[in-house]
Parts: C-alpha cells; structure tokens; sequence
C-alpha cells in the first residue's frame, strides 16, 4: 500500500506539555482519513506540523515518501491544500477576489480558475458578493476552495463540519466525497460530528493525549461494529460446539459470552445447548456505531 503521509514517532512540546506524543499515523493514497479524538488530543497539533505550520520536538514525518523537514518534503508540501482552524479569508473581498488574491500567491497564472473553483464548491452565484456577507457553511466551502487552488494531491481539513447547519453539512459532506473520487484526492480530516464522519471516511485513526491509540479502515471498522447478538450462557465450550452444528459465525468473548453474526432461532439454539449440556442465560442485540466505538477505545484506554 502506497501511503501519501507517514509519522514515525512524532512529538512535540510546548514547555512541560506534550501536545504529540510519539505520534504513528500513515495516510494510504486516496483515503479520506478522519482524525478522532477529544479536544486536546493533538489532532490541530498534527495537522500543523504536517503542513509545515509548526517544527516537531522530535520524531520524523514523511510526505509522499520525503523526509518533510528536507528540502524534498518542502516541495511535497505543495502538494497539500488545506484549511486548519479556520478558512484564512479576506472578509471585505468578494470571493471571486479571495481566489484570485490566493492565485497570485501562488504564482499561478489567470486562466479562470477563480471561476472555476467557485463553480466547484457550489459558489458561482457568490462570488461578486463580500465574504463577510457569507454564512458559515459559505466560508467553509471557500476556504476549501483557496486550498484546492494550487490543484492539490492532499487536502487537510481541520473540523470542515464545525458550527454549520444540517444543510451546510449535507454540502461539506457532499463536496468532500466528489473531490475525493472525481479528482482522486487524499483527504485528512478531523471532526467531532463521528456520525458525519462515518458517511465520508474509508480509514480512521484514534488520538488520545498526543498518541494514536489505533488506526482502522472503514471497512474493518463496519466488520467490528456489525449486528450481532451478544449470548451469556453457562460454558462457551458448550456453545461453540452447538453454533458449529449450527453453521453460525461467532466470536467467543469469555469463558461465558460470544458475540454470534448470524439469525438465529432462539428455540433451536436452546434445544441444541440442552444436548450439549449448556444452559443460555441471556440474548443481547448488539449494533455498535463509530460513536460507540470511540467510547469504549477511549474507555478501554484510561481503565488500562
């Protein structure tokens, strides 16, 4: 797997404060990323870092495979658009003019790409209007716009769902998902609207105090949190060898619980425990959420 960015013990402190704490993340090329934590956990810190906004303490990143402290990832950073914090916009400009303000900077030519952009993120008919005229949902595909004005490979936002409306997420979400499988841009994301970033996000990776707790696709994240019924009986044994019989998956959780992936008939799972000398104690459904999830890894960690 080729991975667009990859962090290799990567730290940084403000005085006593370990803002990142041994950080190891890999981005694989054209996921859409999210970045999971509490506030404070060091996901703005390493989107900074990453996008050459702040120097590491220590450790090392690498940006389509360059080291990023050398002049090589100088140059793979201009590879990278992104919006950290908030949209970097000149409120009495128009946006067809912050565009063109953010094309000069670049040393990009005029070739209409103002236009272009602003018809991308769904703004044609905003563009001769003042950005301080702008609702937030408007400010925040802007800004998504001035990063992709120097046609990047990797686009890192910062909290793009933060403060906007049901309809302005609906717009973010939807933007997000053509950037990435129209122009086949690597997305890294953070949020902390988790339902939100589970319609977007094909891998995720869970910081906790300046440290990744783990990485996971999306898809072996669904297989994890997929329905199941949760069984407590009198001897697991017992139940494996009736579920076998049964030809229904399951995970044996302890020596009195199993989570089963498969319908089953209640009446017949008990006959076949009786023969098996087993007795069936308790049936729970279970359909955990990227929310639910991210509870019990939290959880799981401060009770470690």
């Amino acid at each position: 797997m080729e991975y667009v960015l990859e962090t290799q013990d990567l730290c940084k402190r403000y005085g006593s404060f370990h803002a990142l704490s041994g950080l190891n993340m890999a981005v694989p090329q054209g996921a859409i990323y999210g970045l999971v934590g509490r506030n404070g956990a060091g996901k703005t810190t390493a989107m900074r870092v990453l996008c050459g906004l702040q120097t590491p303490t220590s450790g090392q990143y690498r940006l389509f495979g360059c080291p990023g402290t050398s002049r090589q990832g100088a140059r793979a950073r201009r590879r990278i658009g992104a919006v950290v914090e908030e949209p970097a916009v000149y409120p009495e400009l128009t946006g067809g003019e912050n565009l063109e303000y953010q094309a000069r900077v670049l040393g990009l030519p005029d070739r209409g790409e103002a236009r272009q952009l602003l018809r991308l993120v769904g703004l044609s008919d905003a563009g001769g209007k003042k950005v301080r005229n702008y609702s937030l949902g408007m400010k925040q595909r802007l800004g998504i716009a001035l990063a992709l004005a120097g046609d990047p490979d990797l686009l890192v936002l910062d909290e793009p769902m933060n403060g906007l409306d049901p309809q302005g997420i609906i717009e973010v979400r939807e933007l997000i998902l053509r950037l990435n499988r129209e122009r086949g841009i690597t997305m890294l994301l953070s949020s902390h609207i988790l339902d939100e970033l589970s319609k977007v996000a094909t891998h995720y990776g869970f910081l906790d105090s300046g440290r990744m707790l783990r990485q996971i696709s999306a898809q072996e994240l669904e297989q994890t949190c997929r329905k199941c019924l949760r069984l407590t009986v009198s001897d697991t044994l017992a139940l494996s060898r009736a579920l076998e019989k049964l030809g229904a998956e399951y995970t044996v959780l302890s020596d009195t619980q199993a989570d089963v992936y498969a319908r089953l008939n209640i009446s017949k799972l008990t006959k076949a425990l009786e023969g098996e000398g087993c007795e069936l104690v308790g049936v729970q459904e279970r359909d955990e959420s990227l929310e639910t999830f991210y509870v019990n890894l939290m959880g799981g960690e401060r009770h470690d």
